[in-house]
């Protein structure tokens, strides 16, 4: 992965973007102070530097009825991908892939829409999901009906969100 040098003015135009990713070319330059066909050639070089990924709408889950935030993290089961694919050409011959269950678990997650973030983490747990559902009724659904039914997973903790006191998608431009 490349790392891309940032001088003062792409800061200041990361950070103008950051803020309202929907203000014209002309607005960003003048915000930071540039022409606008420099500014706008800072953003093309940044965009396709990747740095830029993508430009969104940010919506309030209350608003849309996704009242409840869950972070679940999720152990798999932890056997080989030779132990596995040896066991599996025995009982399912047929059937066997050249995938890891960490990879079946992150194509099956790519798949669940209630998942909205999801990290291969360090520690005791192999994966953190953040998970956004209309009420806990809906997150038992989702539990009970999709995630615990995926074949690698072994362990689940959930902890619920009591409070919103940060939530921004702003990244720190030091």
């Amino acid at each position: 992965m490349s790392k891309i040098t940032l001088d003062k003015t792409d800061r200041k135009i990361l950070a103008v973007l950051q803020a309202d990713g929907r203000l014209s070319n002309q607005d960003v330059a003048e915000q930071v102070s540039l022409s606008p066909s420099p500014c706008l050639r800072r953003v093309k070089r940044l965009e396709e530097a990747g740095v830029i990924r993508q430009y969104v709408a940010l919506l309030d889950p209350e608003k849309i009825g996704l009242g409840l935030l869950a972070y679940v993290n999720v152990r798999l089961e932890k056997h080989s991908d030779a132990t596995a694919h040896s066991t599996a050409r025995v009982l399912a011959p047929n059937l066997v892939t050249n995938t890891s269950p960490r990879a079946d678990f992150a194509v099956a997650v790519a798949q669940w829409p209630e998942v909205v973030a999801c990290y291969a983490m360090t520690g005791e747990m192999d994966y953190l999901l953040r998970v956004h559902v209309e009420d806990m009724e809906h997150f038992s659904r989702f539990m009970m009906a999709t995630l615990l039914r995926h074949p690698a997973v072994l362990d689940v903790k959930s902890s619920f969100a009591l409070q919103r006191i940060k939530d921004t998608t702003a990244l720190p431009l030091v």
